[in-house]
């Protein structure tokens, strides 16, 4: 903040320029470089902390960094495509040595390109990556939002090790509050605490939109200033999507004050909009691995969608209630009474579902009310404030008095209301009273902030205290809650339903089928939600296909977009039937690129009704993916013909004949890519699914039934695609497996997960230690018949537990994310490398190798 502002206030903390600070946190360095790789900026620590002699502006990039180092920078910076994409390298020799290596992440801004390097952590790399999967997991079957949201505190307690993380909630006024948390015992408990608006100002919440994770390493960190600390045009350099990104001093206080040396917030982001995040304090300075960092992010992302699933859950039982409110209504009101004599009878059936003290409503001039509600006099002075307000929405205020001064006139009576339009043009109104009710709220701390003269002027002091603060509140009704809130947008629809069904004159029938449409497609959209439940099954099938986390991001990815591709074609056509040949342009246009002068589609375009749509995406996704995979479309001669016929009963016949590839061979295993192929189709549309393996191409011919199809005038061409490429990877079951293997690994997820893989191997006993002391007793208590070990314990390697397995001739292999060469495993006894991360695949393989 400006040093000589006259007035000091809240606001004052919006218009700071955190992403203008000029400085990066210690624990990295930063090289800024124009589109042609000279140095324009760089952190005054670059030259040593990357061990490079001298960094000077107006250097080439060439004639810092090695060749492969630099290309490696440049294939990276390629998939900078939109403004806030972020791409990260790990473990790069920027020197060219093996010996120093930094983690890398790279984003643009303003035309220049922003390197920022921390070092790599070797030790921790692997763990970090394999962490991700049984995190997210350990999610599955919980219900509820709040359940959600402590088990996932938990989790990534685990995977951070802070003292304390927790999952904050943004409310509707902009507050917070902490819903969810995990700690150790020693620090005191933050739940249930609400912290003002102030705490996280507006551009905070924008930057936590564009760069979901903050780190802040230690709070008493000398910062590292950026040269030189403008650009050419003068204007400050912007860090927002910085990772290194330092810290306003007010925040750096903030923290201080609560005693933290060291914090990490992650976004929390659930449709597009800041939903909440994950808070987490630590009493010591605490610098995290980027990869560590990435993986906490990764978690998030996944958090997000089950969030999201969870509060879709939610939803749909309002919705159930609404529709139970809605029809109860319709009852009443069928024999076509008039609404405004049926006033009492409606406020009687929402009761249950809306508290409220008093009705109103307001139609053609006329004014009705009963309870604790304004006279009409008294209504018809905030009629024109209710006027200016935007048409067709609620308002819900708790305090309608501070909004509209001359409802001071009756706050005595009705200090809250819920305010539904229930027209377009003639602003009809029905208002639901809520009498005043004295609340006391638990913030924090004193929420307001305080203001301090200086010699340099006046500025914001952040509350020193944050223990409880009752804070009583009068004047204001009880809140209307989210839940009250869907269901209002349900009467509103219904009582609009109730008008337009009593209005008789010719205008208000046109004018009541054009709003009627508007409402049926508005709730169509909303009710259009199982889809998520889908993403969901596919998240937990597709874990079972591959190991590692980023082919199975890739993997899921790819069949997420398969889904959003055709539910943006569904939607473009508002829900209507769509383009079959649309599809299979959208697929190709993902994963075959230069491809597709290989893929020809012959016969007449068909529609698809939405029921069938997203099934023949998934279907062709998979399918088109295992072409340019494993099938004719994988070199450089195969080709593609599919064909769209129809029987005489209607239906599609829709052909694959895939030619000129590789020799082709029925595969081993039934993935889930296998599944949705050959079982989507029969068990959710009942029409059939055939496939042949033929050596000389695949083979595929698909029934599709007359009732999903819809004719159609237009043929769409299969054109303008770019390339892309899919992979997966999936698990193979091992035989002849010991009876009993020792685990040694001290992450406590990576041991759950791991174990967890070994019974479903078939493995019926597995003994778990995470140390070495705690393995040699168990080896001294009773001899296994193989060992999985963690070489990197921590403080120490299982060094000590190999050479004793060793001597009794116990079978092991090393699990670590060190190569070969830097663990000497045959030196060790070992029969192998299980390299980090690892699925049950390797596990498999290690087991039969050692059995």
């Amino acid at each position: 903040m400006s040093a000589v502002e006259t007035q000091v206030d809240l606001t004052s903390c919006d218009r700071e320029p955190i992403h203008q600070l000029g400085h990066i946190q210690s624990f990295g360095a930063m090289l800024v470089v124009s589109s042609d790789h000279y140095i324009a900026h760089h952190s005054a620590n670059a030259a040593e902390f990357l061990g490079l002699e001298a960094i000077a502006r107006g250097d080439s990039l060439d004639s810092i960094l090695p060749e492969l180092t630099l290309e490696t920078i440049r294939d990276a910076a390629k998939w900078l495509v939109e403004p806030d994409d972020t791409e990260r390298v790990f473990s790069i020799a920027v020197l060219g040595s093996g010996r120093d290596r930094f983690d890398c992440s790279i984003h643009r801004t303003a035309g220049l390109l922003v390197l920022e390097f921390e070092r790599h952590d070797t030790a921790g790399f692997g763990n970090h990556v394999a962490s991700i999967r049984p995190m997210v997991n350990r999610l599955e079957g919980i219900d509820g939002v709040e359940n959600i949201c402590q088990a996932a505190a938990k989790r990534l307690k685990a995977l951070l090790e802070f003292d304390r993380v927790m999952v904050y909630r943004f409310h509707p006024d902009g507050s917070g509050e902490v819903i969810a948390e995990a700690r150790e015992s020693a620090v005191d408990s933050y739940s249930g605490l609400r912290y003002p608006k102030s705490d996280i100002p507006q551009q905070a919440r924008a930057l936590y939109l564009r760069n979901r994770l903050r780190i802040i390493a230690d709070v008493n960190d000398t910062p590292v200033p950026v040269v030189p600390g403008q650009r050419l045009d003068g204007d400050p350099i912007d860090l927002s999507l910085s990772t290194l990104r330092s810290v306003s001093p007010i925040h750096i206080e903030y923290l201080r004050n609560m005693g933290v040396r060291a914090s990490l917030s992650i976004s929390i982001i659930v449709r597009g909009r800041l939903w909440g995040l994950f808070a987490c304090h630590h009493y010591q300075p605490r610098a995290l691995a980027f990869s560590n960092r990435t993986a906490a992010e990764v978690f998030s992302q996944l958090f997000s969608l089950t969030l999201d699933r969870a509060l879709h859950d939610s939803g749909e039982a309002r919705r159930a209630l609404g529709q139970n409110l809605h029809e109860r209504l319709m009852t009443r009101l069928a024999a076509g009474a008039n609404l405004r004599e049926t006033l009492e009878q409606i406020g009687q059936s929402i009761g249950d579902s809306i508290p409220h003290d008093g009705a109103s409503i307001f139609i053609d001039g006329d004014y009705r009310a009963s309870g604790h509600a304004p006279s009409e006099d008294e209504f018809r002075q905030i009629l024109p404030a209710l006027n200016s307000g935007p048409a067709g929405r609620i308002l819900a205020r708790t305090d309608l008095a501070s909004a509209i001064p001359e409802a001071q006139a009756f706050a005595s009576r009705a200090a809250g209301a819920l305010i539904i339009p229930v027209s377009r043009q003639a602003r009809d109104y029905f208002i639901l009273w809520r009498r005043e009710l004295t609340q006391v709220v638990t913030w924090a701390g004193n929420p307001d902030k305080a203001v301090e003269r200086t010699a340099e002027g006046e500025r914001l002091v952040p509350r020193k205290s944050f223990a409880a603060w009752q804070q009583t509140v009068e004047g204001r009704s009880a809140d209307w809650t989210q839940a009250e809130l869907d269901l209002a947008e349900t009467l509103r629809i219904t009582l609009l339903e109730v008008i337009l069904r009593l209005t008789d004159a010719a205008a208000q029938e046109r004018k009541r089928a054009g709003e009627q449409q508007d409402l049926l497609i508005a709730e169509l959209n909303h009710r259009v939600r199982n889809i998520l439940n889908l993403i969901r099954g596919l998240v937990n099938q597709s874990r079972h296909e591959t190991g590692d986390a980023a082919t199975l991001t890739t993997l899921i990815g790819g069949r997420i977009g398969a889904l959003a591709a055709a539910h943006d074609n569904l939607t473009r056509d508002n829900w209507g039937p769509t383009s079959l040949k649309k599809l299979i342009a959208d697929e190709a246009d993902a994963y075959l690129g230069a491809k597709t002068t290989r893929l020809a589609v012959e016969g007449r375009d068909v529609l698809i009704v939405p029921q069938a749509y997203t099934v023949l995406a998934l279907v062709l996704h998979e399918m088109i993916t295992n072409s340019a995979k494993y099938g004719s479309l994988s070199d450089q001669s195969g080709d593609l013909l599919i064909s769209l016929e129809r029987n005489e009963a209607g239906d599609l016949l829709l052909g694959w004949q895939e030619r000129g590839g590789p020799p082709v061979r029925a595969p081993e295993r039934r993935g889930f890519g296998t599944t949705i192929i050959e079982k989507s189709i029969p068990h959710e549309l009942q029409g059939e699914a055939e496939v042949d393996f033929a050596l000389g191409g695949l083979r595929a011919r698909f029934t599709v039934p007359a009732r999903f199809l819809e004719e159609t005038d237009k043929d769409h061409v299969v054109s303008d695609l770019k390339d892309h490429a899919d992979a997966s990877a999936g698990a193979e079951p091992a035989t002849d497996l010991p009876q009993r293997v020792l685990l040694i690994e001290d992450n406590m997820i990576i041991a759950l997960d791991t174990e967890e893989m070994l019974r479903e191997l078939g493995v019926p006993e597995v003994l778990v230690s995470g140390s070495v002391t705690q393995a040699l007793r168990a080896i001294e208590k009773e001899v296994p018949d193989f060992a999985v070990l963690d070489f990197n314990l921590g403080e120490e390697s299982s060094e000590p537990v190999a050479r004793e397995l060793a001597r009794r001739g116990v079978p092991f292999v090393l699990a670590t994310g060190y190569s070969a060469k830097e663990v000497q495993f045959e030196e060790l006894g070992a029969r192998a490398i299980l390299k980090k991360p690892y699925d049950k695949s390797d596990l498999a393989k290690a087991l039969t190798r050692g059995a």
